[in-house]
């Protein structure tokens, strides 16, 4: 099953300790998928941010080549929607403006839960 990873998805590991390829291999899915717009977003934010968060970006941007990217631009969550629904993948976000738009399309949304794990809520 594919899964598209937000920008903040990919923070998780440095920000929550979670491993989130090993929490969406157990909640079933194996295949990995980043837009071209999360990667610039990540390259923007790197810029801007300072100590914990900026470390936390660093090591999204490395683990984002662990996946596959689409070479879809634009903004982030609009490339996402579009994406996951013509793609049919499940998106792991922690934005909940961006969880709501994927929810109105029936789109599986998978996020943080008591800071410990990833699940499916939709």
């Amino acid at each position: 099953m594919k899964v598209i990873i937000d920008t903040n998805a990919l923070m998780i590991p440095v920000q929550f300790n979670v491993d989130i390829f090993e929490e969406l291999k157990r909640l079933g899915y194996d295949s990995f998928i980043v837009p071209r717009s999360v990667i610039n977003e990540l390259n923007n934010l790197e810029k801007k941010l300072k100590g914990k968060d900026r470390t936390a970006v660093k090591v999204a941007i490395s683990l984002a080549k662990r996946c596959d990217i689409y070479e879809k631009i634009g903004h982030a969550d609009d490339v996402i929607v579009n994406l996951a629904d013509e793609i049919a993948a499940a998106v792991l976000t922690n934005d909940i403006g961006l969880r709501k738009r994927l929810e109105e399309k029936d789109i599986p949304v998978i996020c943080l839960r008591q800071k410990n794990r990833l699940e499916r809520v939709s």
